[in-house]
């Protein structure tokens, strides 16, 4: 079966310094696949790579079966490539539900070709905020969210471009255990849809208790790709990542 996402041989250098080499990476169809690595390991810049905020300097992205090499990030988007990020920046004056306008109006009906009708637009961001369970603050602005909320925000605007693959970026950041265990169901629930999910975390518990694979990055170079309970009792992933 053909690889959702795959890349091959790809590496990014920024003057002399090179944050990637030679990464090969495969995601099939509704994975749930962790990404981590201590800090400047490069999983930032994999990840602007392959949505295409970055321009890789070699290798090939290909997603759906079709290089998406020189493409850029919004063209990405239109063919199901979507990315929450790290900071959630919302449209801070309009509502939530009005936020989710945005990338449905400029992904969806771009995709598409037919315009969406205001009745269908208005229905999905009700159902999306349902889904995060924001519903009742649809038509509130962001400055009335708590931060697990903001992060719940930002994972319905992604889901709003109605992506293929989500890539999560440290969507649990600051969050404490049990909201934590919200945004861990949200993300198990939106994979169960059909969406295949890369999440990028550091919190070791989350990861494990999401990912079906794990791969590990460290200093621009993947050292481990498999299985959670087996990556992470690799020895090298224990000097590298674990410090031990």
């Amino acid at each position: 079966m053909s690889a959702l996402l795959e890349v091959k041989g790809l590496a990014k250098r920024f003057g002399g310094f090179t944050a990637l080499e030679n990464i090969d990476l495969n995601v099939q169809q509704s994975e749930r696949v962790g990404l981590i690595g201590p800090n400047g390991s490069g999983k930032s810049t994999l990840v602007n790579c392959i949505c295409g905020t970055l321009h890789n300097d070699a290798g090939t992205v290909t997603f759906d079966g079709h290089s998406v090499n020189g493409l850029e990030a919004h063209e990405r988007t239109h063919r199901g490539l979507a990315r929450s990020f790290q900071l959630p920046r919302p449209f801070a004056s309009l509502s939530l539900a009005e936020n989710l306008k945005i990338p449905m109006f400029y992904t969806v009906h771009k995709r598409s070709g037919t315009p969406l009708h205001a009745d269908n637009v208005d229905a999905r961001c009700l159902e999306l905020l349902k889904l995060v369970g924001l519903e009742r603050k649809a038509h509130h602005r962001p400055k009335d969210l708590t931060q697990v909320e903001m992060r719940k925000l930002e994972l319905a605007r992604a889901m709003a471009a109605e992506p293929r693959l989500l890539i999560a970026d440290e969507s649990m950041a600051g969050l404490s255990h049990s909201e934590v265990e919200e945004i861990l169901a949200l993300l198990k629930r939106l994979n169960e849809s059909g969406i295949t999910i890369i999440l990028i975390e550091h919190i070791m518990s989350a990861v494990m208790s999401f990912s079906q694979r794990l791969v590990v990055l460290v200093t621009g170079r993947k050292i481990a790709d498999g299985k959670p309970e087996t990556v992470v009792r690799d020895p090298e992933v224990v000097r590298a990542y674990l410090g031990q």
